[in-house]
């Protein structure tokens, strides 16, 4: 609601001053706040006037009225004031409109009481304006007297239940049991990957099981050299990845050991020995390079010096932990 004007409800109307200008005027209404061809009983009505081109700054007074307007009648809501309209020109003006909420409770014709409203304008002119009282016709829903049997109250009818009232309930209860399945199914294997970490061998005696498949001389053949130090240096790859954490799978020989220098635990000679291992492979992988029997043979004990010499460090960090616990 819009406040241009200033609305001040009046403890009674004897309270209006005596020099007021009392004018009988129209614009009172009363409607229905649910449109229909007929009032009937319990039907709750607007009644309450309009006024057009208000002055700006015009003070209205309204009557205080009692929770019953009349017999019968009761009020529902109080006054409600509501600016419909605003003209700019010539000078600032309003068309307003007030009104309660009524309801009546029996059948029957009532003249609704006039409704009298103080009003004050901004240069101090007062006057009373008294709207019309306003006719409300109350009526009851018809009834066939003739034919009308008063018939005992029914019992509810029951209707039997269809696939689809009961589908959206197997839904909910399917997309139930699957999110339980899920997060029990998370559960478990976040359970059982920690304990296959728990008892996941040292990386130090996989190196070295994996070292241990070419022992002998079936693969220093020509033709066999690259399966054997494709085999070594994978496995001394994997090792140094987890001993080390080292993306060593994926780097070249030279990143390796850009990565490796200055470890504590690889003494100059070792780390040489592996570089000059490494290098080999190389060769042997991408060049075709037909190694030596006696460079062959200096293969996997330096594959397994290089595991056994570097573990022996992580046992004392292992044991130190254990200890602390």
């Amino acid at each position: 609601m819009k406040r241009y004007i200033l609305i001040i409800v009046a403890a009674c109307l004897a309270a209006f001053s005596a020099s007021a200008q009392v004018n009988e005027v129209k614009g009172a209404f009363v409607e229905q706040l649910q449109k229909r061809d007929s009032i009937l009983i319990a039907d709750q009505l607007r009644y309450g006037f309009q006024l057009n081109d208000v002055e700006d700054g015009t003070r209205i007074f309204l009557p205080e009225l009692a929770d019953t307007l009349m017999r019968d009648v009761d009020v529902i809501k109080g006054w409600q004031i509501d600016t419909l309209k605003t003209h700019k020109k010539p000078s600032l003006r309003h068309d307003i409109s007030g009104s309660i909420v009524i309801a009546p409770w029996e059948e029957g014709e009532y003249h609704l009481p006039r409704l009298a409203v103080r009003r004050v304008s901004p240069s101090g002119v007062v006057d009373t304006l008294v709207f019309d009282e306003q006719v409300m016709d109350v009526r009851t829903m018809p009834v066939d007297t003739a034919t009308f049997v008063i018939k005992d109250v029914k019992e509810p009818v029951n209707y039997p239940v269809t696939f689809a009232e009961v589908l959206p309930y197997i839904l909910g209860f399917l997309g139930v049991a699957a999110l339980i399945a899920g997060i029990v199914a998370w559960i478990v294997a976040r359970k059982k990957k920690k304990e296959q970490e728990q008892h996941k061998e040292p990386a130090y005696i996989v190196a070295l099981r994996k070292l241990d498949k070419f022992r002998g001389d079936k693969f220093w053949a020509p033709e066999k050299q690259k399966t054997y130090y494709s085999g070594i240096t994978d496995a001394l790859r994997e090792y140094i990845e987890a001993r080390f954490e080292v993306d060593a799978m994926e780097m070249t020989t030279a990143e390796i050991f850009d990565a490796l220098k200055g470890a504590k635990d690889i003494t100059p000679d070792l780390y040489n020995e592996t570089k000059d291992l490494f290098e080999l492979a190389d060769f042997v992988k991408f060049a075709k390079h037909t190694v030596s029997d006696d460079e062959n043979a200096k293969a996997l004990p330096s594959a397994v010096r290089f595991v056994t010499s570097t573990y022996q460090t992580q046992l004392e960090e292992e044991s130190t932990e254990k200890e602390a616990k």
